[in-house]
Order: C-alpha cells, then structure tokens, then sequence
C-alpha cells in the first residue's frame, strides 16, 4: 500500500502568505527537477499571521523529501 503523505512547512509574521506562496514555487520546482511526482500543494491559514505550505506525495520519496526539504512536520493523508 503507498499511502499519501502530507508535508508542511509553517510561515509566521505579517508576510507569511507571501512567503508561503514563494515557498511552494521552490518545492515545485524541486520536485520537477529531481523527477518526483507531486499529487497536490496547497496554502493554508489558520490564523492571523500564521500560514501555511503544503505538498502531498507519496510515502516512497517521504525520506529524500524529509532530509533534503526538512519540513516542520507531516500527516497521513486518508
């Protein structure tokens, strides 16, 4: 079973939705660079000044992705 798993990198301050929407560029283009399928990306904010930038993958490339792009934390995705 290859279960889906979701990325997130946490922005804080006034600019973190610019910063957030800056930080997924860069994973995209990461991820096109190293080949590597991306099943969806994402901004999200939950409260003032706080944003957020996900990438949703597949459990195979979790490791490379931890160590290289060292997001804040992760979730299984159901």
């Amino acid at each position: 079973m290859n279960r889906k798993i979701r990325l997130i990198w946490d922005f804080h301050g006034a600019d973190s939705k610019g910063t957030a929407e800056h930080h997924v560029r860069h994973l995209l283009e990461f991820m096109e660079r190293e080949n590597l399928e991306v099943l969806r990306t994402g901004i999200y904010s939950n409260a003032d000044f706080h944003c957020m930038a996900t990438m949703t993958v597949n459990e195979k490339d979790v490791r490379l992705l931890r160590d290289t792009l060292r997001p804040h934390r992760a979730v299984v995705v159901e």
